[in-house]
């Protein structure tokens, strides 16, 4: 099992929690060339697609940024997996995602805060890197390390001056982008579940408890309107 793969099935427990009822029709934003939850969701009676311009080809995939997607009809639930820090404009594609449900439809996110992967984190984490996979590319968390050694600085310089770069929103922002449309007393989206934080994305065989706090994964409720 890769890297990757652990860490789908170390997520599906907790978006599997949160969907509603088989057959619901599920899409899943930056389900990346794995196919990310798409396969489990068929596999569970679901009516799933996955979005992303990695996508594997195939039936039930579409190779397309998710803003440029659009779905034949209403889904029941959108399911994004570590996929909301990177896109370009995160309003645009929280009212995009909107506009993809049904009325009181569910949004479950997987988010990471790097603004929260601190050296004590990254120390934790660099020191059990397995080597890389074979005939891959290192992984993100090898490519931090070598930078980090290479550019003389303290880690949250060096972890800044990467996410500048790379347009990474925080997991603040993320936040307040959900709750902003929210039910229940913060706006049109309400969360239904407290945060919970874990490793960095994609690192599994972990202990109970590490130092630092970077993955935040919520269960979402979204009760907005149809654009």
């Amino acid at each position: 099992m890769t890297s990757d793969e652990g860490w789908l099935a170390a997520m599906w427990p907790f978006v599997r929690a949160w969907l509603p009822s088989a057959p619901a029709r599920v899409l899943e934003i930056g389900c990346g060339p794995l196919g990310g939850f798409v396969p489990a969701l068929s596999r569970g009676g679901y009516d799933a697609v996955g979005v992303d311009p990695e996508a594997p080809e195939g039936p039930g995939y579409h190779r397309v940024q998710f803003e440029r997607y659009q779905s034949p009809q209403p889904v029941d639930c959108v399911v994004a997996c570590t996929s909301l820090h990177h896109v370009g404009d995160l309003d645009l594609v929280l009212d995009l995602v909107g506009a993809a449900l049904v009325p009181d439809g569910a949004v479950v996110v997987v988010e990471w805060a790097w603004e929260r992967f601190d050296e004590a984190t990254a120390r934790w984490c660099f020191a059990r890197l397995a080597p890389p996979e074979p005939a891959s590319e290192p992984a993100w968390l090898h490519r931090r390390r070598e930078d980090w050694a290479a550019a003389g600085q303290p880690w949250d310089a060096c972890c800044q001056a990467w996410a500048t770069h790379e347009g990474l929103h925080t997991g603040r922002a993320i936040t307040r982008a959900l709750d902003g449309r929210s039910t229940g007393g913060c706006g049109p989206m309400g969360r239904t579940s407290s945060p919970t934080f874990s490793t960095p994305p994609r690192q599994t065989n972990r202990p109970r408890s590490m130092p630092g706090r970077s993955i935040q994964t919520t269960g979402i409720r979204y009760a907005g309107t149809r654009r």
